[in-house]
């Protein structure tokens, strides 16, 4: 009997000997027992001595994919010339997927770095496998996407058993709010509305108009202020006395924004909506249900400590919360996000109870956050990057003050678990502590000059944020500079040449490049390149948003890339931070070097996907050379 090929079906022993090498590796380990047999069956087995060649641009459109069953294959030529390093496929990969989907040629060629074995199949197979097994059709159309959730999963294992959540912060609230919202109309009597209440027991009521859209709400916490101790008589319409407006989130919004929600505005209950019209109602309670330490709880604990003493406690619940969100699977982003938020409450709090003691007036000045923290980007182990914007015509007197109070918060920020920064990015120093006008001038002299020191404080002062105080002093600077520096083309060359000073950690061969201990810096050879590329792209293209991954999705667009590409370029971002808070969450807190990963200690996917990150990266560098460094 003849297959699909024309070609006679491997006997059943081989279809054994080789299930094995291929079930070890991603997409065969997710695919149904017939479809990776159907793959063996489609399959060649060739040897490739050392140097000899497997594909090449020459071979014209791609007719054939490869799975590195022994040894290694490296990529070389094409775009790999650009910045003088190749890249390696080692047993488990499959190449050159992109090339075969597109049915075009290589740009690359690709040759065996040792005695290597491949088990070869044509593109039409591959194309006839895709549409029996949405396994490998995911795999072949989101090869890096696959390998992040195969890894995400992987480390909500690991960190299951030290978890006190019982459910996942990116549960949809269309899930979560099951119970249709009880509602009244504006014009209900209060007495009507409270009976309400008392007899279905609940805790708040929603005011709706017509159409169910969401007017006002009045909760049992209200009734003591707006309705008991003001005299407000039972026959008055609840719209008198509701709260409004009112904070909404859709259906498609997560517990995590809920969540967010009710701690920034100091809520206890979340109307969830549908095409503008309400359908259910998320409380604290319903949250805290989820998950035993809850964001809201955490956030509530740092807002209500009376003093640093208590914040000193406090803050060593951001790092439990971290490591429960880890255990729950959330993503890097949105657990970055989390960490941020938390660490801008306690820093508020700080402001707090620091401005009633230096007897500072917090809206004559505004407080910047800076670096990681000004793109909401904060990992476990983080030091401090902060400023204060004064108004233009302050006395020598008000600076002076306005410094010490800096100083101050520097210091209960360092007992917080904080550390100093080494450079000395800090509010309380001389040059961190400036009226707008000088900090204009500032700016402005960095992006005229652009000298290696001017490069250096652009990659921590550009990505201001304000977090306390008048926040139109950072708004109106932030602006400034983005049209200035977009206006400035030689700077951005200076940035885009800054940038590619230190490249990824991939050798010759395109393999991982560690150093004598084994390690790799996933921050400096890491995250920073993707972190220096998207502030330099959002600078060029008018991009106001101060986040690594909303920069690359705008600027990107902005720049016509496929959305495959810069979707990739996140993707590898947010691995790499997934992998440096994993490191710091399983520290005790006295790392040395926490952003050092020893390559040896990740499980198979977790190195391939790595490689992959890097590519990335060193693929985005070489788009900043085409762009800027010709």
């Amino acid at each position: 009997m003849l297959d699909s090929s024309g070609r006679p079906p491997p006997p059943p022993g081989l279809l054994a000997a080789l299930r094995p090498d291929l079930v070890r590796h991603t997409p065969f380990t997710q695919m149904m027992p017939a479809a990776v047999d159907f793959f063996l069956a489609h399959s060649e087995q060739r040897y490739y001595a050392p140097g000899e060649t497997l594909v090449a641009p020459a071979n014209g459109p791609v007719e054939e994919i490869f799975f590195v069953r022994q040894g290694a294959v490296t990529g070389e030529k094409g775009l790999a010339e650009v910045s003088g390093n190749a890249f390696e496929y080692e047993a488990g990969d499959l190449f050159p997927i992109g090339a075969a989907m597109a049915h075009r040629a290589v740009t690359a060629t690709y040759r065996a770095t040792g005695d290597t074995f491949v088990l070869v199949l044509p593109a039409a197979a591959m194309e006839e496998l895709a549409a029996q097994s949405p396994e490998f059709a995911d795999f072949l159309h989101r090869r890096i996407g696959r390998f992040l959730e195969l890894s995400r999963r992987a480390l909500q294992v690991a960190f299951a058993s030290q978890t006190l959540a019982e459910q996942s912060l990116e549960t949809p609230l269309g899930e979560l709010a099951t119970r249709s919202p009880v509602t009244c109309a504006p014009g209900t009597p209060l007495r009507e509305a409270l009976a309400q209440m008392q007899g279905r027991r609940i805790g708040s009521m929603i005011v709706a108009g017509p159409g169910g859209v969401v007017e006002g709400i009045l909760t049992r916490h209200d009734v003591l202020g707006r309705v008991t101790l003001a005299g407000v008589p039972l026959q008055t319409p609840i719209a008198q006395v509701m709260v409004r407006p009112v904070h909404t989130l859709t259906v498609a919004h997560t517990a995590q924004d809920a969540a967010l929600m009710m701690s920034r505005h100091g809520i206890r209950h979340v109307p969830v909506t549908r095409d503008g019209a309400v359908v259910g109602l998320v409380s604290e309670r319903d949250l805290f249900a989820m998950q035993r330490l809850s964001l809201k709880q955490v956030s509530t604990s740092i807002r209500t400590a009376p003093d640093l003493a208590t914040l000193r406690l406090v803050a060593q619940d951001i790092r439990r919360f971290a490591r429960n969100l880890l255990s729950q699977g959330v993503q890097a982003r949105q657990l970055t996000a989390l960490i941020s938020h938390l660490n801008d409450v306690l820093t508020q709090r700080l402001l707090e109870i620091k401005a009633v003691e230096h007897r500072i007036a917090l809206d004559r000045l505004c407080w910047l956050a800076l670096g990681s923290e000004g793109r909401g980007e904060q990992t476990i182990a983080t030091d401090q990057d902060n400023a204060l914007i004064l108004r233009d015509g302050v006395s020598d007197e008000q600076r002076r003050a306005a410094r010490a109070f800096g100083h101050d918060v520097n210091l209960a920020l360092a007992e917080c678990g904080y550390p100093l920064c080494r450079g000395g990015v800090m509010a309380g120093e001389p040059d961190c502590c400036l009226p707008l006008r000088e900090w204009r001038e500032r700016f402005s002299a960095w992006i005229e000059h652009g000298a290696p020191k001017d490069l250096l404080n652009a990659s921590i002062y550009f990505d201001l944020r304000p977090l306390a105080g008048d926040a139109q002093l950072a708004q109106a600077l932030h602006a400034e500079v983005l049209e200035s520096a977009r206006r400035t083309p030689r700077f951005l060359k200076q940035m885009a040449l800054n940038a590619l000073a230190h490249g990824a950690p991939l050798n010759w061969l395109g393999g991982i490049e560690t150093d004598a201990a084994g390690t790799v810096d996933l921050k400096l050879q890491g995250t920073a390149i993707f972190v220096d590329a998207a502030r330099l792209y959002g600078l060029a293209h008018g991009v106001a948003a101060t986040g690594t991954r909303e920069r690359l999705e705008a600027a990107g667009a902005h720049m016509g890339v496929p959305g495959a590409e810069y979707e990739a370029w996140v993707g590898g971002f947010e691995f790499l931070q997934m992998l440096r808070l994993r490191i710091q969450l399983e520290s005790r807190g006295g790392e040395a070097h926490p952003n050092r990963l020893e390559l040896a200690s990740l499980n198979d996917i977790d190195r391939r996907i790595l490689k992959e990150s890097f590519r990335f990266a060193r693929l985005l560098q070489q788009r900043l050379h085409l762009d800027y460094e010709r």
